[in-house]
Formats: structure tokens, C-alpha cells, sequence
């Protein structure tokens, strides 16, 4: 960088350090921030940057740089259509079963963060949470000396970890909810509470949509319940 200034910005910095960074830009100066924790910002103040120079009106572009999520998603073999980044789940057991439970029925694959420390305890909630024959992937070191892929169900792999000592970077993915089989029963409880505030054809749009079901079926048990 030759006699340009380097500047620290992390977690720990004083909001005065960040209006000291837009002041600079203010002024025309050109400024360039490095991220340790690759693209796209994850768990990095460099977002609140970002966010602070768009609400300024001032220019700004970004080089792509590493990003663990992608690269696992890649090796994974699991569904790359749609995926959701969830990022690190809670450390209490309890906190990180009900982040869990909000995942359960998520259309996309799943693509985690965790501490290996952690990992063994997180795919033992998960395997409770999503159940086990769920199709996983623990992705660790990746693109590093020691890089490894575990593939399995969400049971295999726990017992794979279970008294491993892991160590390194991990990412965890896990593959799309298995669609959901409705019954009759549950159609018909889905359109009584959509029917309280909508009209026959939207609950049964609504309710063919949210469940997967046949709009022609799921009209047809809407009409039978209001005659």
C-alpha cells in the first residue's frame, strides 16, 4: 500500500472511526476496505460501512473474494437452485433448537456456520429437529491442507462426529425439506383459518400454494365446507 494509511475497523471500533472513514470519502478520498471474513461480510462490521456509504448517496463497488458458503454449496452435491444462508445458530441448546425448528420446512437448501467446537452438539439438534434421514454435508478447512467432506444423513453424520476431535473452519449444509403430504384433514384446516379473512378463490389459492395441493382439489373441499 506504500505510504497509504492503514486504518483498523472491527467490532470493537468507536462509532467515531466510522464517521472519521466517511469523512475521508466526503472529501473525495478513495477508500478501500479488506475483510477477513471473505464475501459477503459475514459476522463483519464492514457491513454497517457499506450500509452507512450507500445511505451517503457516494460511490462504491465491491471485488468478490472468497466465500466458504458458496464453496461448500458447490462441493455438497446437494440442490443449488434455491439455498438460504442462516448463519451461526445460537450456542444454548435451546435457542438453537427453536432457530432450528423456523428452518424445518425451508423449500431451499440450508447453509450454516459453526464453531467446531459446537458441531457435534448442532447436528445432534438438527437431527432431532429435521430428523435423520435428512441428506447432510459438513464441509471443514476448505481450499486448506486439511480440507474434508462428510456426506451422509443428518443420523450418519452425527455418529461420524460423535468423539472427533474437529478442528478448523466448518460449514454445514443440509438438503431442502421433503414436501409435505396433506390430507384432507389438514387442507380443510388450513382453508378454515385462510377463510376468516379471505374470499373462497384466494383461501383456496393461498392454500394450494402453501401446502402443494391441487388448487381444483383444494377449491373443490372449500366449496363442500361452505355449503
Amino acid at each position: 500500500v506504500g505510504s497509504r494509511p492503514l486504518i483498523a475497523y472491527h467490532d470493537h471500533s468507536a462509532e467515531g472511526q466510522l464517521l472519521r472513514l466517511m469523512g475521508f470519502m466526503a472529501e473525495g478520498k478513495s477508500l478501500a476496505y479488506a475483510s477477513e471474513a471473505g464475501t459477503p461480510l459475514i459476522s463483519d462490521p464492514g457491513f454497517e460501512l457499506a450500509r452507512a456509504v450507500a445511505a451517503a448517496g457516494l460511490p462504491m463497488s465491491a471485488a468478490p473474494g472468497p466465500c466458504a458458503a458458496i464453496c461448500a454449496l458447490t462441493l455438497s452435491g446437494l440442490p443449488s437452485d434455491r439455498f438460504l444462508f442462516a448463519g451461526f445458530p445460537p450456542s444454548a441448546q435451546g435457542a438453537r433448537r427453536t432457530f432450528l425448528e423456523d428452518l424445518a420446512d425451508v423449500q431451499a437448501t440450508l447453509i450454516l456456520y459453526e464453531s467446531p467446537k459446537r458441531l457435534a452438539a448442532l447436528l445432534a439438534d438438527m437431527a432431532t429437529t429435521l430428523g435423520t434421514n435428512r441428506p447432510a454435508v459438513v464441509c471443514r478447512e476448505l481450499t486448506k491442507r486439511f480440507e474434508e467432506v462428510l456426506r451422509g444423513s443428518l443420523g450418519e453424520l452425527v455418529t461420524e462426529i460423535e468423539g472427533r476431535e474437529v478442528k478448523g473452519e466448518i460449514v454445514v449444509l443440509v438438503d431442502r425439506a421433503p414436501p409435505r403430504i396433506a390430507t384432507e384433514e389438514s387442507i380443510g384446516a388450513a382453508l378454515d383459518a385462510a377463510l376468516k379473512t379471505m374470499s373462497v378463490k384466494d383461501a383456496a389459492t393461498f392454500v394450494s400454494q402453501t401446502l402443494g395441493v391441487s388448487r381444483k382439489v383444494v377449491y373443490k373441499i372449500a366449496l363442500d365446507r361452505q355449503g
